[in-house]
C-alpha cells in the first residue's frame, strides 16, 4: 500500500471534485495549507458540466430574504453560509475567473456565454497554479485503523495520512457522474447522523395511464398552465407527461411536498390548472353555451381552447358524467388531481435530499463525532429547487468547511510539534 502524505506542511485531502469540493480546496490553499483532491471519476465537475449543458444557470438575482427561503426546513443552517458566500459573492467570485455573467428575464443568473465549461476551466487552472493536487480514478473507502484513509486507484490502495479532511461525495444522482450515494455508510459505521437519501428535484409516478393516452401523448409537454397541492397557492409554468407520470421544472418545484406525502401516505395529489387565466364560473359560462350538432372535443376547443394533450388528459382524470355538468368540468378545468404513488428513481432525480445532519456537525461543518473531518455540499441534509439555489448553496458550504478546516488546523498546530 502506498503511503501519502506532506512532511512539510498540514495536509488537507478533499474528497469529491465537485463545486464543493474544490471551493474548498480553493480556500484552503489560499490560506497556504497543502490540499490534494480525490475524484473517483476520470474527471473532476461532471455534474457541474452536465447542469451547464443547455445554459449553465449558475445562482438567482432575487433579493436575499426570498432566496434563503428557497431552503425550506433548512433556510437557518444554510443562512449561516450564504451569509459568508451569498448569490452577489458568487458572481463577483467568478468574474474574478474572467467570466462575466448575466441576469436572464426569470431572474436567474448565467455565464455570458451559458456555458459551464470554460468556467471549470479557468477554475481548475486557478486551483493548479496554487498548488492544488487532483487525483483522479482515485475512490475513497473509508479509513484504516490508524485513522489514515483508504483510497483505491488504478495501480491498488493509497494509504493517506491527512491532517484534515473534507468530504464533499455529492448526493446519489446521476451515478455515472459520481455521485452514487455509496458514502453513508461509511459514515454511519462511525456514529454520524445521516438522513436518508431521497430523490429531489424529480418526476413522479401514476398508478397507471391508459394506453391510448400515453401511445398519443407520452413526453408532450403541458403548457400555460398551473400546478398546487392541497391548501396551497398555485405556480404557473409547464411540465411533461411521460409514459409513467409527469416530470419537468413545475412539477420539480412541489417535489418536496410531493414526496413527503407519498410517505406519509402512500400517495400524493397535484391539482392541474388548465387555465389559470380564467375563473371558474366564466369557464362554466362557456361550457354551457349550446354546442348544436358539435362534438364535445369541438365544443372544449371552440369555447375554451382545450384541445390535444390537455383534452387527453381531462377525459383521462374523470368521468363520462362530469362532460355532462358545466359547473363539474369547470372545477375540473380549474383542479384536475392528478394521483402520483411514488417518485421516479434516485438516480434520475436533479438532487437528492437527506445526508448528513446539520445536528451531526458544529457551526463549521466539522462532524462532532470525528474532529478533523469536515462535509460540504449536497451531501449535506438541504435541498432547495432548481433555479441556482443548488449550485449556490455548494459553492457557500465548500467555503464554510475550508475556512473551518483552516482554522482547525491552526488550533492543532501546537499539538503537531
Amino acid at each position: 500500500m502506498t503511503d501519502l502524505h506532506s512532511p512539510t506542511r498540514p495536509l488537507v485531502a478533499v474528497i469529491g471534485g465537485g463545486p464543493a469540493g474544490l471551493m474548498a480546496a480553493e480556500t484552503l490553499a489560499q490560506a497556504g495549507v497543502a490540499v490534494e483532491v480525490f475524484d473517483a471519476m476520470p474527471s473532476v465537475g461532471r455534474k457541474f458540466l452536465l447542469a451547464g449543458v443547455g445554459g449553465m444557470n449558475i445562482t438567482h438575482s432575487e433579493p436575499y430574504p426570498a432566496f434563503v427561503a428557497r431552503y425550506a426546513e433548512r433556510s437557518t443552517e444554510v443562512d449561516a453560509l450564504l451569509q459568508g458566500f451569498d448569490a452577489d459573492a458568487l458572481r463577483r467570485w467568478i468574474h474574478g475567473l474572467g467570466i462575466e455573467t448575466f441576469v436572464g428575464t426569470s431572474g436567474r443568473v448565467f455565464p455570458r456565454d451559458m456555458k459551464a465549461a470554460p468556467l471549470l476551466r479557468a477554475w481548475l487552472k486557478r486551483l493548479r497554479d496554487a498548488g492544488v493536487v487532483i487525483h483522479t480514478r482515485h475512490r475513497w473507502l473509508g479509513w484504516n485503523v490508524d485513522g489514515s484513509l483508504r483510497v483505491a486507484y488504478p495501480q491498488g490502495e493509497l494509504q493517506v495520512r491527512a491532517d484534515a479532511v473534507v468530504l464533499a461525495l455529492g448526493g446519489a444522482s446521476w451515478a455515472r457522474l459520481g455521485s452514487d450515494g455509496a458514502w453513508p455508510a461509511l459514515l454511519a459505521e462511525r456514529g454520524v447522523d445521516i438522513s436518508p437519501l431521497q430523490p429531489s428535484n424529480c418526476g413522479f409516478e401514476v398508478a397507471g395511464w391508459s394506453e391510448v393516452l400515453t401511445s398519443k401523448f407520452a413526453g408532450a409537454p403541458l403548457k400555460n398552465i398551473a400546478l398546487s397541492v392541497p391548501g396551497t397557492a398555485p405556480r404557473r409554468g409547464e411540465f411533461i407527461l411521460t409514459a409513467q407520470g409527469v416530470e419537468g421544472s413545475l412539477v420539480y418545484a412541489w417535489s418536496a411536498p410531493l414526496r413527503e406525502a407519498i410517505n406519509r401516505d402512500g400517495q400524493a395529489t397535484l391539482l392541474l390548472d388548465l387555465l389559470p387565466d380564467r375563473p371558474v364560473d366564466k369557464i362554466a359560462q362557456a361550457l354551457a353555451k349550446p354546442r348544436g350538432s358539435r362534438s364535445m372535443a369541438k365544443h372544449l376547443h371552440g369555447q375554451l381552447g382545450i384541445d390535444g394533450v390537455k383534452a387527453a388528459l381531462l377525459r383521462e382524470l374523470t368521468g363520462p358524467e362530469t362532460f355532462t355538468d358545466p359547473q363539474r368540468l369547470a372545477q375540473a378545468i380549474k383542479a384536475l388531481p392528478i394521483e402520483l404513488v411514488r417518485t421516479r428513481p434516485i438516480d434520475e432525480a436533479i438532487s437528492t435530499a437527506g445526508g448528513v445532519r446539520f445536528e451531526a456537525m458544529d457551526e463549521g461543518l466539522m462532524l462532532r463525532q470525528l474532529p478533523g473531518v469536515f462535509c460540504a455540499g449536497e451531501m449535506l441534509d438541504w435541498e432547495a429547487p432548481t433555479g441556482g439555489y443548488l449550485l449556490t448553496a455548494c459553492f457557500a458550504s465548500g467555503l464554510k468547511a475550508g475556512q473551518a478546516a483552516g482554522a482547525w488546523l491552526e488550533l492543532q498546530r501546537p499539538l503537531r510539534r
